[in-house]
């Protein structure tokens, strides 16, 4: 909004000619994020206390019970957050822009649906697995389709390291981002236990792919590393820099001990945002490694739930995901979830380096 009213005038009023830069309006995006939420906060955490929308503890998980009634749902906050920024500092001619907050909100929608059933029913179990994932397919679905029928856009997969292999899926490119979106939706949404676990990686992976779509959307830098060049790409930079100011924001407050947590309105919304971010700036296979942490959790109950029916009984880890394994080993909350950072840390600079590699 502020881009379109004042970009205009760059040409006459010298220092107008910063909106000119993805960058400034990256950052900007950022600090108007990280400020909305910090402030709202509070009030946002009492309006929620006062209409009882408190978590349901997970019955196996002894040790949380004393965190049931937190506030929960406190993805909205980052939300709102994150559409305030895009719709300040993005250029809303851009149709990439329009796709991501459709994704974003989407996904936050089914999750929102998810949560308030939790709250009513007074249990942690909302939609039904079903149901939950054929809305995922509907919204991923939608938005592949749309991006694919852009000009610009191509169904080629990159792979890293290997810059002369791209093959073209065409036709099957959609079911295969459609599953990469829901994928790390699902990811994050398991990776969310422990308070601010999954908020810590899914900020710097906002800020690694932040990175990636200014060079997808760089034809000289594109160039340079040699890598798949999408015009106007560049611009969802802004909406990973809100993500990211939304995410820095909503840790405040959720950091250990949390006074809110992120619901599914929340995970849901940031991991299928991610995904179709990777899948959007041609670094679909990337993404494994950026999100290395969210895809552990997940293997972790994939490999838990079918050990335990080929078994008859018997599990690999004590429980399922992973942050509850070690939690159950006796390991501090606090430095599981140290621990979890540092590692999403790693492996987005790990990510980062395929740029040059590949």
């Amino acid at each position: 909004m502020l881009y379109n009213l004042l970009y205009p005038l760059s040409n006459e009023v010298g220092i107008f000619n910063v909106f000119r830069y993805i960058t400034f309006r990256s950052v900007w995006a950022l600090v108007t994020a990280l400020l909305i939420t910090i402030v709202v906060g509070p009030a946002f955490i009492r309006f929620l206390k006062r209409l009882k929308f408190g978590q349901v503890i997970h019955e196996d998980v002894e040790a949380h019970m004393q965190k049931a009634g937190t506030p929960t749902m406190g993805g909205l906050l980052m939300g709102f957050g994150v559409l305030v920024a895009v719709l300040l500092w993005a250029d809303l001619t851009n149709v990439y822009i329009w796709l991501a907050l459709l994704v974003f909100v989407g996904f936050g929608l089914i999750g929102l649906v998810d949560d308030w059933l939790k709250v009513v029913k007074k249990h942690n179990k909302g939609l039904s697995a079903r149901a939950k994932f054929i809305g995922q397919v509907l919204v991923a679905g939608t938005a592949m389709f749309l991006l694919i029928e852009q000009p610009a856009y191509n169904t080629h997969l990159a792979f890293p390291f290997f810059k002369e292999l791209y093959p073209d899926l065409g036709w099957f490119y959609l079911p295969f981002a459609v599953l990469v979106m829901v994928g790390a939706s699902n990811g994050v949404n398991l990776t969310d236990g422990l308070d601010g676990l999954a908020i810590g990686p899914s900020i710097v992976a906002g800020a690694c792919f932040a990175v990636f779509v200014y060079v997808s959307g760089h034809v000289a830098i594109a160039k340079y590393l040699r890598i798949a060049y999408v015009p106007g790409m560049g611009e969802v930079a802004v909406f990973c820099g809100a993500l990211v100011g939304a995410g820095l924001g909503f840790l405040w407050y959720n950091a250990y001990p949390a006074q809110i947590f992120m619901g599914d309105v929340g995970s849901l919304s940031i991991g299928g945002s991610l995904g179709f971010v990777a899948v959007m700036s041609k670094n679909e296979l990337i993404l494994v490694i950026v999100g290395g942490l969210f895809v552990v959790e997940t293997l972790s109950v994939i490999l838990q739930v079918g050990y335990f029916k080929f078994t008859g009984g018997k599990r690999i880890f004590r429980m399922a995901p992973l942050h509850h394994h070690f939690e159950l080993k006796g390991i501090p909350e606090s430095k599981i979830i140290t621990r979890f950072w540092i590692l999403s840390i790693l492996l987005a600079l790990m990510a980062l380096s395929t740029l040059k590699l590949r």
